[in-house]
């Protein structure tokens, strides 16, 4: 680990001869050629047609490949040496597809966007520092062309993505997200805020002690946020209704189910009561009017509707939990 840090035991990239560098630049073009593959399998059962864009991609970068491949052929024999990124210091990285998992459309195309510009970068030093005019000529040649896989994946995007098929894809993401995050999230968060209402207010007026209260608020909010998150997890695998890793949505519950709580229930760490109250009172109000506001912008619920629902559900709660606190 320190010695990817640090750069421990890497050849710095001044050292390389000119064979060497032929070789960096042919496994990285075969890299790169893999990661465009492997982003299109990834892609290809929600976002074919994009799928399709860096498929021919990854054959540009073959194409390039095989001409560097010839020119050390030409030059230095059959042997290529095995010098990859990993083995030169200040050499840029690649994150392989399966780190970056799910692949997000927008995600990818950056990534892509970002690969380009460093091989740009590395072609124009690796020019700089070859004496031979035929590897000069190429690796001049490679920087332009990489240079202009910009331009490349436009004209691939307007062949195999046209306005319409991009504006459906970046709704299939949109919905993906909602699933996933957005509608796990809001239950959680509803859930926190709004279930811990009664026994955190009912704990407070019953006892009238701040640090009490706080410890009912903390254990109701992370025993909410366990209980949420381990049913999220249990009662879907994601498969057959579409909503993604089961595992993500657990945590995204868990965690807003435990902020819901927490929020009216940190100010109880104020020593002075009415103070505290009052102050939990008004982080409950904001956090009602959170969820409507993300039901209105992510579930389209009408904002008027969903703050009636919220709001006097959550008035109801606390409520309940001010009577039964002071019973």
């Amino acid at each position: 680990m320190l010695s990817r840090v640090f750069g421990f035991g890497r050849r710095p990239f001044e050292s390389l001869s000119e064979q060497e560098t032929l070789a960096l630049a042919i496994s990285s073009e075969e890299d790169d050629g893999r990661i465009y593959r492997a982003y299109a399998d990834g892609l290809a059962d929600r976002f074919p047609h994009s799928a399709k864009v860096f498929e021919e991609m990854a054959e540009e970068e073959d194409g390039h490949r095989d001409s560097l491949i010839e020119l050390h052929r030409e030059r230095f024999g059959e042997r290529i040496p095995l010098i990859r990124r990993e083995h030169v210091k200040g050499y840029y990285e690649r994150k392989p597809d399966w780190l970056v998992r799910p692949l997000g459309i927008e995600h990818v195309r950056q990534q892509a966007e970002a690969m380009e510009r460093q091989a740009y970068l590395f072609y124009v030093e690796a020019a700089k520092r070859t004496s031979d005019a035929s590897t000069r000529k190429l690796l001049d040649n490679l920087a332009l062309a990489e240079q202009g896989h910009e331009t490349l994946a436009q004209r691939l995007e307007q062949k195999h993505v046209p306005g319409a098929v991009r504006d459906e894809e970046a709704a299939a993401e949109q919905r993906q997200f909602i699933l996933t995050y957005v509608q796990p999230g809001l239950a959680g968060l509803m859930d926190g805020s709004v279930s811990t209402l009664a026994p955190i207010f009912a704990a407070a007026f019953a006892t009238h002690d701040t640090f009490q209260t706080f410890l009912v608020g903390l254990a109701a909010s992370i025993g909410a946020g366990i209980s949420m998150g381990f049913t999220e997890v249990a009662s879907d695998d994601g498969k057959l209704s579409g909503r993604g890793s089961p595992v993500k949505r657990g945590i995204t519950t868990g965690v807003m189910t435990a902020l819901g709580g927490l929020g009216h229930a940190l100010p109880y760490l104020i020593p002075y009561f009415w103070t505290a109250t009052i102050l939990a009172v008004v982080v409950v109000f904001f956090e009602l009017w959170a969820i409507a506001f993300v039901q209105n912008r992510y579930m389209q619920t009408p904002f008027w509707r969903a703050a009636f629902q919220v709001v006097l559900g959550g008035a109801l709660v606390f409520a309940a939990g001010v009577l039964i606190g002071n019973a």
